[in-house]
Order: C-alpha cells, then sequence, then structure tokens
C-alpha cells in the first residue's frame, strides 16, 4: 500500500499542475480580452473627433461629385477632389477657364466647406488672351485681401480670365464682401468682376 502512495501523489500533482496551466491560460485569455476592449475604447474616444470630420468631409465631397453632374457631367469624370476638414482641393484638366471657375463656385456653394483651393489645369489655352496679366491681377488681389485686416483671406477664391475677375467664397457679413469687390475693381487689369460671394448668413446646401 505505501508502494502506491507516491503514485497518487505524484498523479495528484499532475493533475493540479495542469488544472493550473488551464486557469493561467483562460486568465491570460481573458487578460488579452480586456486589453483588446480597452484598447479599442481608448482608440474610438481619440478618434471621435477625427471620425466626425471625417464623415462631414465625405458629405461635402458626395455633395461636390453631385453639383459637377449637374451642372457639367465632364468635371465629375476629370477632376480629382479631396476634403480634408472642411478644405477642399481640386485637381485635373479641363478644356476651358469657364469648366474651372465653375468648379470653384460649385465648391463654395456647399455648407461646411471653410477653404477652395482650385489647381485644375485648362488645356486649351487658345481662348485665354493674356496669361501673365491674369496671373498677375490674381496675385495682386490675393496680396490685398491677405493685407487688409477686415478680411479673412482664406474664405474666398480668386480666379482671373481675360480680365474678368470671379470671386467666390463666404462672406461674414456685407461689408466683408464689399470690401473683396472694391478691392477686385481697383485691379489696373480688371475689366469686369463677377461676384458669386455669398453671406455666412445665407443657408448654403
Amino acid at each position: 500500500m505505501q508502494a502506491s502512495r507516491p503514485s497518487h501523489i505524484s498523479t495528484m500533482t499532475h493533475l493540479t499542475a495542469c488544472m493550473l496551466l488551464l486557469a493561467s491560460l483562460a486568465l491570460q485569455g481573458c487578460v488579452a480580452a480586456a486589453v483588446g476592449v480597452g484598447t479599442a475604447a481608448v482608440a474610438a474616444s481619440s478618434t471621435e473627433k477625427g471620425l466626425s470630420t471625417s464623415v462631414s468631409d465625405s458629405v461635402i465631397f458626395t455633395k461636390l461629385h453631385d453639383k459637377f453632374i449637374q451642372n457639367d457631367a465632364s468635371l465629375g469624370t476629370v477632376v480629382d477632389v479631396t476634403v480634408n476638414d472642411g478644405a477642399v482641393l481640386m485637381t485635373g484638366k479641363v478644356k476651358t477657364p469657364e469648366e474651372k471657375v465653375l468648379a470653384t463656385k460649385l465648391a463654395w456653394e456647399i455648407k461646411g466647406v471653410r477653404e477652395v483651393v482650385n489647381e485644375i489645369q485648362v488645356t486649351d489655352t487658345s481662348t485665354l488672351k493674356d496669361v501673365a496679366k491674369d496671373l498677375a491681377a490674381s496675385a495682386q488681389l490675393r496680396g490685398k485681401l491677405i493685407t487688409d485686416g477686415s478680411i479673412s483671406s482664406l474664405n474666398f477664391s480668386i480666379d482671373v480670365v481675360n480680365g474678368i475677375v470671379y470671386l467666390s467664397g463666404v462672406a461674414a457679413s456685407t461689408d466683408e464682401m464689399n470690401a473683396v469687390i472694391a478691392h477686385a475693381q481697383d485691379l489696373r487689369f480688371a475689366q469686369q468682376v463677377v461676384n458669386y460671394i455669398s453671406l455666412a448668413s445665407d443657408t448654403r446646401d
């Protein structure tokens, strides 16, 4: 009988060790799961604002694409749009300068848009009479808006085509809009000023 006791004790010891090992593995699994959930919660919390902004940017992107299709279907295929925290960047190539101006105007019509950067290239330059003068006028006007303390220059886009100044954007007040227009009218090479600026109080799409 005494010879069998060590075997019995050994068996019990192995069973206990196995149970402890299984318990340890189970606990590790629980800890890993808890850590995973905790990490996910922290990630969700830290990116909550980012997710909200991302959704808003997606809405702007979708609305702009719809406006392209409704106004000029070709814009939807040749213009690439990137939206980041309400700032719209447009690249690509269009045939006429009028199409480029239209793209800028449509972007500013969307609620939530804070800035529009139009880097679209015009392929048909035969309709452009004096590119140098247009570029000079645009740069001069941008400088005037930046140095005018009563104007938030980032809220406005400037396109100058054959001496015609196209203004678009969102003004905080009528006074700010009129100040932008006045600066445009004072340009040396400005033959005409076309105003597409809307007021912040207006309801955009």
